[in-house]
């Protein structure tokens, strides 16, 4: 075996070891207000503010926006904090997983 096939198959097992990774999918609805997720982008994503308010107007814009790739069980987590803060100010802010 020669090192370009080594190299080959080091990188492909260590492929197949990885887990797969998720987007995090933030909807727009006609209720949740901008500020609110600008706050949420901020504080669960760790978005800096101008980069929170940029995806913030995309997803009003677009309907939905892909906002953070990442392990399935991460990715749950986030969804079901932002769920958990959105309705406890009685926000029906939605987020879904979507595989990559």
């Amino acid at each position: 075996m020669n090192r370009a096939d080594y190299q080959y198959s080091a990188e492909a097992k260590s492929k197949e070891g990885l887990s797969p990774l998720y987007w995090v999918v933030m909807h727009n609805d006609p209720v949740t207000t901008m500020d609110f997720v600008v706050m949420i982008l901020k504080s669960v994503f760790n978005l800096d503010h101008d980069k929170a308010v940029d995806l913030m107007y995309c997803i009003h814009y677009n309907g939905l926006e892909y906002v953070s790739l990442m392990p399935l069980e991460r990715a749950e987590f986030k969804v079901e904090s932002v769920h958990r803060m959105a309705r406890a100010q009685c926000f029906p802010l939605t987020c879904t997983i979507e595989p990559e």
